[in-house]
């Protein structure tokens, strides 16, 4: 029987921080903010704090991203301590070249039957007439296969493949910032891909394995990813490790309200750059 995702607030040491952009656009001020307090954390801690470029997605991520968000990231002040050794400088690791410790976890998961292939699509779930559409349409029940389903897969590519959450089971954690959080699985999130019919490992399950792997002590964030710790959670639990600590950061909103996101161009460091704003005068516009 598992127990309870319900963990202990983590006292990891030394402290180990990460800065993770996704390369599928320019950082913006939100993603700088949320830098800062990662590396103002892991100062504090007289920690280490790292580099991951999170570039799996094939189609959305873009090598000209990745650059511009490590020039901009170090234009405004920001350093880590830890990467392959380039030139002096040390350079992020990169997702996209972890794929055989993503694919060694897929396997383990398959075996453990947490998950289970999936031909419908998010597409699928989001036209199905049981699913609410609030901020997250949930994956119908009654589409689950058997249990045993995909136990003989030797391989995850031409299929979605989904995390079976234990409905009902309360899912809490403290956040170091906001203090108690509660999720129900099946009520505030379903089913969810750890491995997209691409052949591309889904977010969920990369971080955690890099997490775990790179032995982050403490992941900050912004607060938009509250949820995605529930469900991280499970997969914690499935795979028989020890979660880090959490911190997720406020989000920037632009004058309607709206939360930034990369598609806003004028908020972007790159755009703030051409504009010849100053690093001080960027970082005043976090506050």
């Amino acid at each position: 029987m598992l127990k309870p995702v319900t963990p202990k607030p983590t006292t990891h040491t030394p402290y180990r921080g990460r800065l993770a952009p996704t390369p599928t656009g320019f950082l913006h001020l939100g993603h700088a903010a949320t830098f800062r307090t990662a590396a103002e954390r892991a100062t504090t801690a007289k920690g280490t704090l790292l580099m991951r470029i999170e570039d799996l997605d094939p189609l959305r991520c873009k090598s000209e991203f990745s650059t511009a968000a490590l020039e901009d990231l170090r234009w405004l002040g920001l350093r880590w301590d830890e990467g392959p050794d380039v030139g002096g400088a040390f350079a992020p690791y990169t997702q996209s070249q972890r794929r055989d410790l993503f694919l060694k976890l897929w396997e383990r998961l398959r075996d453990g039957g947490f998950i289970y292939p999936c031909k419908h699509s998010r597409r699928d779930v989001e036209l199905a007439a049981n699913a609410p559409h609030g901020d997250e349409p949930l994956f119908p029940k009654e589409w689950r296969p058997p249990p045993d389903a995909g136990r003989t897969s030797p391989t995850p590519r031409g299929e979605n493949w989904r995390f079976r959450v234990p409905d009902g089971e309360i899912v809490s954690f403290l956040d170091g910032r906001l203090g108690q959080q509660t999720f129900v699985a099946g009520v505030d999130f379903g089913d969810f891909i750890v491995w997209r019919r691409d052949d591309v490992p889904a977010y969920e399950l990369a971080v955690v394995a890099d997490d775990y792997a790179m032995r982050i002590s403490e992941v900050v964030r912004g607060e938009d990813l509250l949820k995605s710790t529930a469900r991280q959670l499970l997969l914690y639990r499935a795979l028989g490790w020890e979660p880090p600590a959490w911190w997720h950061t406020p989000l920037l909103r632009d004058a309607s309200g709206r939360r930034l996101a990369k598609r806003d161009g004028a908020m972007s460091i790159r755009e703030l750059r051409r504009r010849a704003l100053s690093p001080e005068e960027v970082w005043a516009l976090t506050q």
